[in-house]
């Protein structure tokens, strides 16, 4: 690394030896820390979920017993129910949960999909509709969108609340 060369006896007054540096180690050291800091920036880039947007079209028909919606409201509050909204309203279905992540929507997820394993329906055509009100915030529907790639859920939509789901998350407006 540093080499002191002894200068003989009838060298120089002013010093009696001269000091070396070899920087080869130096260099190696630099080179391996530019590689680490370019290898981890390129690594630590952010993922983003994939949406993929419906095209316009005539609506899509599903299933009762296949779908599920989440309703989002204000103050971090949400709602679900199977099926549609008037049968859930008059049987007392909709039912406030949680963006929890054991006891919150994926739960509920989570209880539709051995619902329709029961029933003998495949639960790869279980239907999300999720339902951001006005006065949501956006961490909740990301937190909403994370619980259908957790659960595995595979279709899924976001879509407006009709004008009766409104009234049911807003009654004052």
């Amino acid at each position: 690394m540093a080499d002191i060369i002894a200068l003989p006896a009838g060298g120089r007054t002013r010093a009696a030896s001269r000091i070396r540096i070899d920087m080869t180690p130096l260099v190696d050291l630099a080179f391996l820390l530019i590689t680490f800091f370019i290898f981890t920036t390129s690594i630590s880039e952010p993922l983003a979920t994939k949406l993929a947007m419906p095209k316009s079209g005539p609506p899509m028909s599903v299933k009762s017993s296949g779908s599920l919606t989440i309703l989002l409201g204000a103050n971090d509050r949400a709602f679900a129910y199977a099926g549609e909204w008037s049968k859930a309203q008059a049987g007392g279905a909709i039912r406030e949960t949680t963006y929890d992540v054991n006891a919150g929507i994926g739960r509920i997820i989570r209880a539709k999909q051995m619902e329709m394993d029961a029933a003998g329906i495949d639960r790869s055509s279980l239907v999300v509709l999720i339902k951001p009100g006005d006065e949501s915030r956006y961490d909740n529907l990301v937190n909403a969108l994370d619980e259908m790639l957790i659960n595995g859920v595979k279709k899924y939509a976001i879509v407006d609340p009709d004008e009766q789901e409104r009234r049911f998350l807003f009654p004052h407006s």
